[in-house]
């Protein structure tokens, strides 16, 4: 611990649960998982916080668990956002920047931004990032980055990505209530994309589809940027929630037979399944609970799809679909929605982790592992006291370009 200078924490605020991963960063840029943690949540509802009392309390516990395994306390961290009034918004913009043999610097880069964004994204929306896709100098299309090419007249392509102002503030509250100061805040499929994707994948075209309890999130990306984010207000709890009605059982049960039997082979295994529950053997024939999720599975895949066709990408993405969040553990659930969606299918869990990485390698814990990422590509905190700061509005442009650069 006494080489440890900085330290960087990743903090998901789910429907369900709240997870944080806080890793180490010494002098020599050497980065180790020191700390991983998770609590149920309440006061969520469908990704939006209905009750700022419930996730700042969650949030309090996970924090205390990972400062209790860490060894110091945390007094900031990159925040997940989500719900389905998170926006995609694409945009352009174009200005004249002088004489043919002007060198383009970051106040011109400042000002397409600012005319591409102009009217493009109502009052009542809080923008999270423009992502540029393409610029354009002087005829020349296909610039990724014109910074210091001489030109005349600059034009940007742009994805803005944003949420409803009510929601960001709410969740900025949350995170004042305990005493946590955003350092970003990220959607978290996106944060997901961080900890699971490789450059070539993002680069060949690529969707992270993000099986949250209560909502799934899904981004595509193509030639390394975002192309793309959408959610939709339906998860894994909605299996649970319907095992409970159709077979008249305790949520308690059907969560428990969701995790033992649910399967995306379904029809290959029959015969009744029996599970022990409070001294009590509980039996149920296994058709029904494949009947009863499949139809949901379908339901999830078949919004999924309409994100796909809005974004212009079903059936255009050499890398197929990635799949993370607690919905991913589902057994052979890749093999279902390769056969429903046509599309090759993976499973992404974050890897390449030290410390206590091993224990964070899973779907469900990819965007508390990818807003550690982008909180070490930050710089990180000092290792110090926690400190009572409010948590503020962030106001740093290009959050998504920064996410995904790789540590």
């Amino acid at each position: 611990m006494d080489e440890i200078s900085r330290y960087a924490v990743g903090l998901d605020v789910g429907t369900s649960t709240v997870r944080a991963v806080v890793a180490s960063v010494n002098g020599r840029e050497q980065l180790s998982v020191i700390g991983y943690a998770e609590v149920p949540n309440s006061g969520m509802r469908r990704g939006v916080v209905a009750n700022l009392a419930g996730p700042g309390q969650s949030i309090d516990r996970v924090l205390g668990e990972v400062e209790r395994m860490g060894g110091y306390e945390v007094n900031a961290a990159v925040i997940s956002i989500n719900g389905a009034q998170i926006l995609s918004t694409q945009t352009e913009g174009m200005i004249a920047v002088g004489s043919a043999d002007h060198e383009i610097n970051g106040d011109d880069l400042a000002r397409v931004e600012e005319v591409a964004m102009r009217g493009c994204i109502p009052a009542n929306q809080q923008v999270l990032d423009v992502v540029p896709l393409q610029y354009t100098l002087d005829s020349q299309n296909g610039i990724k980055n014109p910074l210091g090419m001489v030109g005349a007249k600059l034009e940007m392509r742009a994805n803005v990505v944003s949420t409803l102002t009510p929601n960001y503030d709410n969740l900025c509250k949350v995170a004042e209530s305990a005493h946590v100061t955003p350092e970003r805040i990220i959607p978290s499929v996106v944060a997901a994309a961080q900890a699971v994707l490789s450059e070539r994948q993002m680069e060949n075209g690529v969707a992270v589809v993000d099986i949250g309890a209560a909502t799934t999130g899904v981004a595509i990306f193509e030639e390394s940027d975002l192309q793309y984010i959408g959610v939709v207000p339906i998860g894994s709890n909605n299996i649970t929630n319907d095992l409970a009605v159709m077979l008249a059982i305790d949520t308690e049960v059907a969560e428990e037979l969701k995790r033992r039997f649910a399967t995306g082979s379904f029809g290959e295994m029959e015969g009744p399944v029996t599970i022990r529950w409070r001294g009590k053997d509980l039996h149920f024939e296994r058709d029904r609970i494949d009947e009863v999720v499949q139809a949901r599975l379908d339901e999830v895949l078949d919004l999924v799809r309409k994100e796909l066709k809005k974004a212009r990408y079903e059936q255009r993405l050499p890398e197929g679909i990635v799949l993370t969040g607690g919905g991913a553990r589902m057994r052979e659930i890749d093999k279902f929605v390769r056969a429903t969606l046509g599309m090759s299918v993976k499973i992404g869990v974050p890897s390449g982790l030290t410390g206590v990485g091993e224990a964070v390698q899973k779907p469900e814990y990819a965007a508390a592992v990818g807003l550690m990422l982008a909180s070490v590509e930050d710089g990180g905190r000092e290792v110090g006291k926690k400190s009572k700061k409010k948590a503020k509005k962030s106001k740093t442009p290009g959050l998504f370009r920064r996410v995904l650069g790789k540590f």
